[in-house]
């Protein structure tokens, strides 16, 4: 299997290093391994959703 490193991830999905960090270490990206310091990540993984915030239905 092919793995790309975070930094690759992240200009691949458009989204900061750190927030690949922080969906590595939350477990949101599967098959992501950890070698050392360094995150690998499978070619074909998918952007995982962002949870961080919540979609408000505004009623009128």
């Amino acid at each position: 299997m092919d793995y790309i490193t975070t930094k690759e991830a992240a200009t691949k999905w458009g989204i900061t290093d750190r927030m690949v960090l922080y969906h590595c270490t939350s477990g949101r990206i599967d098959g992501a391994i950890k070698m050392g310091n360094t995150w690998l990540i499978p070619k074909d993984a998918v952007k995982p959703e962002d949870k961080r915030y919540r979609r408000k239905k505004h009623a009128k």
